[in-house]
């Protein structure tokens, strides 16, 4: 059996593939008694938090998996434990390198680290964030930022229509076809997500690189080595060999340089 020191230096040396995982939730409304008229959200006194319904999660190119707190042994209709359920997703983010989500960094993350905390949980594992939403605003003019809007623009599909509301108060009350319905919307929006991560990563110039975890010049969005040389790419100090990845479209550069510049410097 390797010690530690001896097993740094095997994993240091093994590069791997890295783990991108499709994340989305679905959760419960806050209970509480409120003094305001309904457009104002002026809550008075918490008579229950938020917590977990359901979730799905999906590996890049893999399987996807998608749970309510209906599958869960000890599941109880109108006394709600996430318990259980929140241990699962701990266990999925502590695999992944690389967690995808739509508005996930303003909601989904934070929300599972303080269901993480209240669980008594340590943190996960550190992955890297891409959350679809941002990434749109960042470098795409579009008349909606919605999963489901840009879904429709790009013409990868859409969310699937439920009843509203009611659709979360009959899981809460145990309905067993509203459970099926809620898991199905889930499933959906994560299948969605994949679409639109794919259609849009390419442009995603903040993308976490490949390159870093397969230790080699490739794509630095997909890993692919079907690379067409086009041109250098030019900084202030050095010349690269740069590139276009056939398979996602991506653009990158080599990691080492073509040549070097010397700079005269003055006092």
């Amino acid at each position: 059996m390797l010690n530690l020191e001896d097993r740094v230096k095997y994993d240091m040396n093994k590069p791997v593939q890295p783990k991108i995982l499709f994340f989305d939730i679905e959760t419960t409304p806050i209970k509480a008694y409120t003094w305001g008229p309904k457009w104002e959200t002026n809550l008075i006194e918490f008579l229950e938090y938020s917590q977990i319904l359901s979730y799905s999660a999906k590996w890049y190119k893999g399987k996807q998996e998608t749970k309510g707190q209906i599958d869960y042994k000890g599941y109880r209709p109108k006394k709600l434990d996430d318990s259980k359920i929140v241990k699962d997703i701990h266990n999925l983010f502590d695999e992944a390198d690389i967690i995808v989500t739509q508005n996930g960094v303003s909601f989904d993350t934070k929300t599972m680290n303080a269901r993480f905390i209240k669980s008594g949980l340590a943190p996960p594992s550190p992955y890297k964030n891409v959350d679809t939403k941002l990434e749109a605003k960042k470098y795409l003019r579009l008349p909606s930022y919605s999963l489901d809007d840009m879904g429709d623009y790009f013409g990868l599909g859409r969310k699937m229509h439920h009843t509203g509301f009611d659709l979360w108060k009959e899981c809460m009350n145990g309905n067993k076809k509203a459970w099926t319905t809620m898991k199905k919307y889930n499933a959906q929006d994560v299948l969605l997500l994949e679409k639109l991560y794919n259609k849009i990563k390419p442009y995603m110039k903040s993308h976490p690189n490949f390159g870093e975890f397969l230790e080699k010049s490739c794509c630095g969005g997909c890993g692919s080595n079907h690379l067409n040389a086009r041109g250098y790419a030019r900084t202030s100090t050095a010349v690269y060999q740069r590139f276009q990845c056939m398979d996602c479209g991506s653009w990158g550069r080599t990691q080492a340089k073509e040549r070097s510049f010397k700079i005269n410097k003055r006092l």
